[in-house]
């Protein structure tokens, strides 16, 4: 689920607002200020004039633009498939993947871009068999009146907002058409307003009600954005009658079936997964854009992940698929909060762990503690209640010196759940179409940072394993020993070792100096 972070860095939870209308520099993630990765540091003192090799990072996720001019060079190409011929040439199960796979189209080329959520498709599915059933004691019948329970109230949530943040945007449109007709202006900006002097009570309402937005950090863009959000939930989300599925054509009940999907690699909306992208390895030499975190990097983009929950096989489909096909990395900015398929997901987490591929996860975006709360998938087996090793869960950590917005205020947290935290507030990077960029906030920013410093130490120590990378990156977290915000309240007043395991952020400087070293202590 695409949650509502994502959205011009804008939370919204009953009227309580979060925004932020000042901006950092635009690579402040990749610097070596308070918060930041220290990438560059590491690449100017420490990489430089060394030789790695090329790591495969997979990015499961909404699809990737392998066209914008940033990532056109650093995108994964099957070098044993020709390319629309219409036959499986090497034999993996997969029709002209030349650039990766989509498991949400059909062989026309349609794809989904909208799907339902998790819950919503659990309390359809429960509705059939208990709606009218007699109450029972049985653990299934038990997990309904939760999933229930659940829906509605979410779904009242959603159409609660939507009941207020309409008319808000309304009148934020009608307050800026206003001042720019009064000022004889196309575009306004906050000094124009600022010096307009209002000759009636309408046009000074306009005025304080623009600039009201403004100091709360909140823009008219935010505000659309937003309200497209809120139409999608209950238009598609939570809407019991609507299902994509059939147009994908699968078995739905053949978990490990292989073949479906298309090749459409970058789908209806890659906005999130082209961001992602960029993040990790926007070309760093070509003197465009941006820089990614990491150099010999090539990103192999699997199509998962639609406008709403991704769905357990296509999620654990997307994992085989990756690591069969090469990937040391999988990056998985996508979570939800149900996993009806989980033990199949389980059993691609694994395999993935056999073959010695990392795993990095967004921790999620909804200020929850998963010391209580679930965000899936993760790391514990549900079979055996084990925890794999190639997993790293990561939080998301802002760029403003103050402690009570270092740790962003939307991410999720937990002591003994999430491993470590790393930028995610205000990451300007790639975005589709036009060769565009855009500054977006989210754990889903910070997990991609995470896996362009774990590139980084599996490109110049190859001696390496996953687990090394996962016990580096947490090592040689900068710890923070001042107290924090908790994420969803003001007010530093707490330790980030109560937020995640290592009490760190993300440091790419002290990984490289730490795998130099573990490296050496292991040899060839």
């Amino acid at each position: 689920m695409k949650l509502k972070i994502w959205i011009s860095s804008l939370i919204l939870s009953y009227g309580l607002v979060y925004g932020q209308s000042e901006k950092p520099p635009m690579d402040w993630h990749i610097q070596d200020g308070r918060g930041g990765l220290k990438s560059e540091k590491a690449h100017q003192e420490l990489l430089k004039g060394k030789q790695g090799r090329k790591i495969i990072v997979a990015v499961i996720d909404s699809g990737v633009d392998i066209e914008h001019e940033d990532l056109k060079d650093v995108i994964w190409t099957n070098s044993k498939e020709i390319p629309n011929n219409g036959i499986d040439d090497d034999k993996n199960g997969y029709i002209d993947d030349v650039h990766g796979w989509s498991f949400l189209g059909n062989k026309k080329g349609e794809d989904i871009a909208q799907d339902s959520y998790e819950l919503t498709r659990e309390y359809v599915r429960l509705s059939k068999k208990y709606a009218k059933a007699k109450a029972s004691k049985k653990p299934e019948y038990l997990y309904w009146e939760e999933i229930k329970k659940e829906f509605q109230s979410k779904k009242q949530e959603m159409e609660m907002q939507m009941a207020m943040i309409k008319p808000m945007y309304d009148g934020a449109i009608k307050n800026e058409d206003l001042l720019k007709k009064a000022l004889n202006k196309q575009e306004i900006s906050q000094a124009d307003v600022e010096a307009y002097e209002p000759d009636t009570e309408e046009m000074t309402q306009a005025k304080e009600g623009y600039l009201g937005l403004i100091k709360l950090g909140i823009t008219v863009s935010d505000l659309k954005d937003y309200v497209e959000y809120l139409e999608k939930g209950l238009k598609y989300g939570y809407n019991t009658e609507f299902d994509p599925r059939g147009l994908v054509g699968d078995n739905p009940k053949k978990l490990n079936e292989k073949g479906y999907g298309n090749n459409d690699v970058k789908g209806p909306d890659a906005g999130h997964g082209t961001h992602v992208a960029g993040i990790i390895a926007a070309n760093r030499d070509n003197n465009l854009g941006i820089k990614g975190v990491a150099n010999n990097v090539i990103i192999m983009p699997v199509r998962a992940v639609p406008d709403g929950d991704e769905r357990d096989k296509d999620i654990a489909n997307a994992i085989y698929y990756a690591v069969d096909n090469g990937a040391h990395i999988i990056n998985m900015s996508f979570g939800k909060a149900y996993s009806p398929n989980k033990d199949y997901v389980d059993q691609a987490v694994q395999y993935a762990e056999s073959k010695g591929v990392l795993l990095i996860h967004a921790a999620g975006n909804d200020s929850k503690d998963l010391e209580v709360e679930n965000n899936f998938p993760n790391r514990l087996i549900k079979k055996n209640k084990k925890e794999v090793s190639n997993w790293l869960e990561i939080g998301a950590s802002g760029w403003k010196s103050n402690n009570d917005d270092f740790i962003a205020s939307f991410s999720n947290y937990g002591k003994t759940k999430v491993d470590v935290f790393s930028p995610g507030v205000d990451i300007y990077s790639t975005v589709p179409d036009k060769n565009q960029y855009k500054f977006n906030s989210g754990t889903s920013m910070a997990a991609p940072a995470t896996s362009g410093v774990a590139a980084l130490i599996m490109s110049y120590f190859p001696n390496l394993t996953a687990q090394d990378v996962k016990e580096i990156i947490m090592q040689s977290s900068f710890k923070v020993t001042d107290k924090i915000n908790k994420p969803g309240k003001k007010g530093a007043n707490t330790s980030l070792s109560d937020l995640c395991i290592t009490g760190g952020i993300v440091d790419a400087y002290a990984a490289i100096q730490l795998a130099e070293k573990k490296s050496k202590e292991k040899g060839n």
